[in-house]
């Protein structure tokens, strides 16, 4: 038997892609905590809190480490993380004087730190200050935060059996043999896992490879042992028969084991996400001077462009590690020459499009508008090819080290339709995601057809998508719900839509080697180690 481990394989058919919800745990660390005891160091817990719709709600505290200011938690905080939503965590630190963990109103407090659980993840270890009430510095206290990612083993076995000699049942022809492969359950039971197909007339049979998910196999332990070889035995026979050995032999003739990938495993092994936001600034928008433009800057309510570009970028901002984001415009008559162009930086910086953190973006947007005449049409194929150069780069690396999201808003159909098709289709192929969030109440219906989720999308040539990468979403259907809600919709395909590319290229997390093991060929797993509850059933029909 042969056997191989292979790493960043895409899921075959009827396998699913790891899950893009995972679960986290958070482990905790401080140092040179505040001393608020007279007589003895600070008793030290950790109180975590997560913000529901505007109010902290505190979700558990670690136990008490007595008489230290330099404590180790060995309280693990587990929580889901979504990576289409902002879920705020603030950690406070107090010197408790209670009798118990539950805490108590003459507590002291030592600090506090707030941040995002997707800026934990991205950074896998983070190490910020403690800050007291108004902001100031308590100190040089700090707290560190771990994130590990514990959703479990997402892999998946393909398997080939054979066997030889086994006994004819048939009068007149050779027996059709099929194979019944079973778990044997913690209780003793016994779970069918799969049946192969039947192979006619053939008493050595050599069934068709196949592939079940190691949660089916072996509940997710991929360490324990697998019998190569075993024979097949018919009680009946075995009990009337004096020297009977076996009505044949089965024989696991070889076995691929494939690691599938989850969006946080790319995330904690270092990939960052590139943000760039494209805007129309074509004339159906209006005259941004007038209060119906839809560019139009009103001090108390953020235009929809706005509100949309920040529910976005807030969310993305914290999987870049340097902040700083491309901004784009098309459709505009810009300065000096005043030629229309659908590709320019709203910073008017052609060697350097990129702005200081989302804020940046939403000064550099609104000091745009005045210097620039909105014209058309409304063309975005430049931009998508733009960006998908950038990513064809980083294609390039072999490494899952980059992925690009472009964030389209636009308030009506696209006018280039066919090259924008073809860009799309082009981009598929890269690490790339495409957003485009309809402003203002055009009638998109057309748009729809570059959002993959009714069928294919293809290029006019007839060529199809490699992926789903568009996700379309017209303002005014969220118009009434809250920024959250608008990120969680535009974002949640993301996830998967990274897996995807990164599974197709083979591509692992970065850190993690691609090279294949020649397993044991007796048996997989560790010695020692209780045999794996599989067993195999021989029927004959």
């Amino acid at each position: 038997m042969s056997s191989s481990w292979e790493r960043g394989a895409a899921a075959p058919p009827g396998v699913l892609p790891a899950p893009c919800a995972s679960k986290v745990e958070l482990r905790l660390s401080c140092r040179h905590l505040l001393d608020r005891d007279p007589l003895t160091k600070s008793d030290p817990s950790v109180v975590l809190l997560l913000q529901s719709q505007g109010q902290w709600v505190q979700v558990d505290r670690t136990e008490v480490v007595r008489s230290s200011l330099h404590p180790v938690f060995s309280k693990v905080f587990t929580l889901d993380y979504y990576f289409e939503e902002a879920q705020k965590l603030r950690f406070e630190v107090y010197d408790t004087h209670g009798p118990t963990n539950l805490g108590c109103q003459d507590d002291d407090f030592l600090g506090g730190m707030e941040c995002t659980l997707g800026q934990i993840v991205a950074q896998k270890k983070m190490t910020r200050a403690l800050l007291l009430k108004f902001g100031r510095n308590a100190g040089k206290s700090t707290i560190t935060v771990i994130a590990e990612d514990i959703s479990g083993n997402n892999g998946y076995v393909e398997l080939s059996f054979r066997a030889q000699k086994l006994d004819d049942k048939d009068l007149f022809s050779k027996s059709d043999p099929f194979l019944e492969l079973y778990r044997v359950n913690d209780d003793q039971s016994e779970q069918l896992v799969y049946r192969t197909e039947v192979v006619k007339n053939n008493l050595s049979p050599a069934w068709e490879p196949f592939k079940v998910t190691l949660s089916s196999l072996c509940s997710g332990q991929e360490t324990r042992p697998l019998k190569a070889q075993w024979d097949c035995v018919n009680a009946k026979y075995k009990q009337k028969k004096r020297h009977y050995k076996n009505s044949g032999v089965v024989i696991l003739a070889d076995l691929k084991f494939y690691r599938v990938y989850s969006f946080l495993d790319y995330i904690m092994g270092g990939c960052q996400i590139h943000f760039t936001v494209a805007i129309d600034f074509t004339a159906s928008n209006g005259d941004p001077r007038n209060s119906c433009s839809l560019h139009y800057i009103n001090p108390f309510q953020p235009n929809e462009y706005l509100q949309a570009l920040v529910a976005v970028g807030e969310i993305c901002q914290d999987y870049d590690s340097d902040k700083r984001f491309s901004a784009l415009g098309f459709g505009a008559r810009i300065p000096p020459k005043y030629e229309v162009s659908h590709d320019f930086a709203i910073n008017f910086n052609p060697e350097d499009d990129e702005c200081e953190g989302i804020q940046g973006v939403v000064e550099a947007y609104q000091n745009c508008l005045p210097r620039v005449q909105l014209y058309g049409p409304t063309n975005v194929a430049p931009i998508i090819s733009k960006v998908a150069r950038m990513a064809a780069a980083e294609e390039h690396t072999g490494e899952a080290s980059q992925y690009y999201i472009l964030l389209v808003l636009t308030d009506g159909v696209v006018t280039d339709m066919a090259d924008t098709r073809e860009a799309i289709v082009r981009a598929s192929h890269l690490p790339m995601s495409i957003i485009i969030v309809g402003v203002g109440n055009a009638d998109f219906t057309d748009m729809q057809t570059l959002d993959g989720d009714d069928g294919v999308l293809r290029s006019p040539r007839g060529e199809p998508a490699l992926r789903d990468i568009v996700q379309f979403v017209p303002f005014r259907e969220l118009k009434s719900a809250s920024p959250a809600a608008l990120a969680k919709c535009v974002l949640a395909e993301v996830p998967r839509q990274v897996v995807e590319y990164y599974s197709h290229k083979e591509l692992p997390p970065r850190g993690i080697s691609t090279h294949t093991h020649e397993a044991c060929p007796q048996r997989l797993g560790q010695p020692g180690v209780q045999p794996v509850s599989v067993s195999s059933t021989l029927e004959v029909p």
